[in-house]
């Protein structure tokens, strides 16, 4: 999303280099969709940013996807149709689907995706984008759900501690920690780690270090 903030430290450069290392000799050259899942704070973004930035390095072209731009509400109403339609209706059915399938078939289809939303954080609008995607060479898709994405070549989980994420909430300051959000955040803890086992890779943090296993 526009306006968002990363913060990108050495071992999220680190994970991605050894990951890159993993993934190219499986990929051999072939179109891509890797997905990247996790519960909120748990570093998705960054990843998926070092990760693009890996194949930057070597020539290649890999765009991140992000899925929250794929919300059916915007993020300065979300709130309030969550309060009205109840904690159960949080949860991947909050994406739209239907269009963020046909953004990853453009890709599969060295096409232009003439319909990417694009959710500007300050003015909460959403930016309908054209993006060709005939030089992509991978296409990284992040997000809450991510696992659930059904045309992807490798599925990334990253598995953190449920305290870790809700001090990452607060660190980041993105949004009021109140006790709806705590609610929020059970739910999606929940749902979250439902898709843990439709995983390819799980990435763990042990001992202050993140390490991944097949």
């Amino acid at each position: 999303m526009l306006s968002d903030v990363l913060l990108i430290n050495d071992d999220f450069k680190k994970l991605s280099n050894s990951l890159f290392e993993y993934i190219e000799p499986i990929r051999d050259n072939r179109r891509w969709v890797i997905a990247i899942a996790g519960e909120s704070g748990s570093g998705k973004s960054v990843l998926t940013h070092c990760l693009s930035m890996c194949y930057k390095v070597i020539g290649l072209k890999a765009k991140p996807l992000h899925t929250d731009n794929y919300y059916k509400t915007l993020p300065e109403e979300r709130t309030e149709w969550r309060k009205k339609n109840g904690p159960l209706a949080i949860g991947s059915d909050e994406y739209d689907w239907d269009v963020l399938n046909d953004n990853i078939k453009s890709f599969r289809n060295a096409a232009v995706a003439e319909d990417m939303p694009c959710v500007e954080l300050l003015t909460n609008t959403v930016d309908r984008l054209t993006t060709d995607f005939a030089n992509i060479d991978v296409l990284i898709v992040e997000g809450l759900y991510a696992m659930r994405v059904a045309d992807a070549d490798m599925r990334i989980f990253i598995d953190i501690p449920y305290y870790k994420s809700l001090k990452a909430q607060t660190m980041r300051g993105k949004e009021t920690l109140d006790d709806f959000r705590e609610i929020v955040l059970a739910r999606e803890h929940e749902e979250v780690l439902a898709t843990k086992e439709l995983s390819d890779v799980v990435v763990s943090l042990q001992d202050n270090e993140y390490l991944f296993k097949v």
